[in-house]
């Protein structure tokens, strides 16, 4: 039941997320959105925040950041369909290493359709399209693949309250 709500909430905000990047006109701003990245953003920073997972690994807006266990050796696994729900986060080069974060644990993943995925030790990174606002944690365990990524570079596996 919790999968479907959260599915729904998902659809829901991809649906008016994309309502909104097709406003506007601007076709850098569209083609950034549909590679997963955030509109307008070129460098990114990590940090670490505190939430009821205990540390773990955020943008600098403080939106949580997830890693997927069908990934394997650094190397994406999710394609069109699952980016649409579980945008990447992109970058031009590494990201800035914030407080709490190892710079050295931070690379970068080529993904299919070019974009370079920010990486931390083995996991590329990705937002959840279900989580609304900075702090949300809705994506934390869906389908026993997606966790959020603790500041040792593992995955948090204990589930959100």
């Amino acid at each position: 039941m919790r999968t479907r709500a959260v599915l729904l909430a998902a659809v829901t905000s991809l649906s008016l997320f994309s309502l909104a990047a097709c406003g506007g006109g601007d076709e850098k701003k569209s083609e950034d959105s549909a590679a997963g990245k955030p509109v307008g953003a070129k460098k990114v920073a990590v940090k670490v925040a505190d939430t009821e997972l205990g540390k773990i690994l955020v943008d600098q807006a403080g939106r949580t950041l997830y890693g997927f266990t069908k990934d394997k050796e650094g190397v994406s696994a999710c394609s069109e369909s699952c980016i649409a729900v579980w945008p990447a986060l992109t970058a031009e080069g590494k990201p800035t290493a914030g407080d709490g974060t190892e710079s050295d644990l931070f690379n970068m993943v080529k993904r299919a359709e070019g974009a370079q995925q920010v990486a931390y030790k083995e996991w590329p990174l990705y937002y959840y399209a279900g989580d609304a606002v900075p702090g949300d944690l809705n994506g934390q365990g869906l389908d026993e693949e997606w966790f959020a990524v603790a500041p040792d570079g593992s995955l948090v596996k204990s589930p959100a309250s």
